[in-house]
């Protein structure tokens, strides 16, 4: 495999609805700020392309990918659409990587959509649960608020989580977006607000829960020839690693923690592992990026990072499937500041899918835009002059993509290339 670099990212404004804008109009803008970056690449040097969206039914049309791949001028090169539910802009990410390390592509964009404001709410939401098994847990009320609900519910009956804890998550995105202009939900809230905010599904409140949104994302991949020729803050993509697991809960057998480098058996004797508590594929792509990248301590070698945070219980669940803390401490790691832009590991300092939104063909694409600013230490570039998202020094980030109850989960990790 040849080295993979992200040379330029775009993205468009989070929001809850854009009538004037459609798929493509979304896709193109994103698209031109990340060519605007890089004024060195012409269209023309662009191989082809990976177009990531999640669902045919919010556009109301099959084939969109190819509309979009005509509407960037891009025709006739080479073209793939990317699906894997609420981590398709991951996989599109991964898909544009593959195409660059195969040496089939030189330069690869990668461009993640979705438009979730043609429909009702309650709609969007029965577009989203056909993402779980239609024989078995749709038909019984299969929404993925009730499968988080019951799987937070585990997590606290296992290790005391608390909901202060799942509020100190919201506290937390909803924050920092307030410096992050793309973001659709900043909010300066309280533990308090969180708490007493609309109960969905217990524990869940309406603000534990991310929103729909209309967005468009764009990564730039290039090879290291191509890559230093079209900018001098190329970023190494150097590790890439993908899990999965049985689509029903009820199918997920229980074995023995899987573990990472830094940590040892003793250290969970007797946990039921994975449980309905934590995502064993998260625990699986983690361990398969880090071994890619020589990561042995996550803690120690990252410098912030940017996770599918669908739902305040899953940002928990996840700071363990990635070691940031061990199985059981997800809570206590959130509520000691760790977490924070100022922590000791910063996680979703753009605001997470809560607070920016969750545009889900976007949102791993979205991440690794936010990943690429954060190491090339542009954030006040593009955040408008404001730095206060800016991790001082960062040098490696990890990006973490989720679907469904962890039935797919991408992590990449990007560092600093020059």
């Amino acid at each position: 495999m040849r080295p993979v670099y992200m040379v330029s990212g775009g993205i468009t404004k989070f929001a809850k609805s854009t009538p004037k804008k459609d798929f493509r109009y979304m896709a193109k803008e994103s698209f031109d700020q990340a060519m605007a970056d890089i004024p060195n690449l012409t269209l023309d040097q662009i191989d082809g392309s990976v177009i990531a969206y999640f669902s045919d039914h919010f556009t109301r049309q099959l084939m969109a990918g190819i509309m979009v791949q005509d509407y960037l001028g891009l025709t006739p090169k080479p073209s793939k659409r990317v699906e894997s539910g609420g981590a398709t802009g991951g996989m599109g990410f991964q898909a544009a990587w593959e195409a660059i390390a195969s040496g089939r592509m030189n330069v690869c964009a990668a461009v993640g959509f979705e438009t979730m404001s043609h429909v009702n709410t309650w709609k969007g939401n029965e577009f989203i649960a056909l993402a779980s098994d239609v024989n078995f847990d749709y038909p019984v009320g299969g929404f993925y608020t009730g499968y988080y609900a019951m799987m937070v519910k585990r997590h606290m009956h296992e290790f005391g989580t608390t909901e202060r804890q799942l509020a100190a998550v919201s506290v937390k995105n909803h924050g920092n977006a307030l410096h992050n202009p793309y973001a659709q939900f900043p909010a300066e809230l309280t533990i308090e607000d969180v708490l007493n905010s609309e109960m969905v599904a217990d524990p869940l409140k309406r603000l534990d829960i991310c929103v729909m949104s209309d967005g468009a994302a764009t990564a730039i991949l290039a090879s290291e020839e191509m890559a230093f020729k079209l900018t001098d803050k190329p970023i190494l993509i150097s590790g890439v690693g993908t899990g999965t697991d049985a689509m029903r809960l009820s199918d997920r057998p229980s074995r023995e923690v899987i573990l990472l480098n830094h940590e040892r058996a003793e250290d969970y004797k007797g946990l039921k592992y994975p449980g309905v508590h934590s995502f064993r594929g998260g625990r699986v792509a983690a361990k398969e990026a880090y071994k890619m990248a020589g990561i042995e301590n996550p803690m120690e070698q990252l410098d912030f990072v940017e996770l599918h945070d669908a739902f305040t219980s899953s940002e928990i669940q996840t700071y363990e499937d990635l070691g940031l803390c061990k199985y059981g401490e997800g809570g206590t790691f959130v509520e000691s500041g760790a977490a924070n832009v100022n922590g000791k590991m910063p996680v979703n300092p753009s605001g997470g899918l809560l607070a920016c939104g969750h545009p889900v063909g976007a949102t791993g694409l979205m991440q690794s835009v936010f990943a690429l600013w954060q190491l090339q230490g542009t954030i006040g570039q593009h955040f408008g002059g404001d730095e206060t998202l800016q991790i001082k020094g960062a040098k490696r980030g990890l990006i973490h993509s989720h679907a469904g109850t962890g039935t797919y989960i991408t992590c990449s990790i990007l560092e600093r290339g020059f």
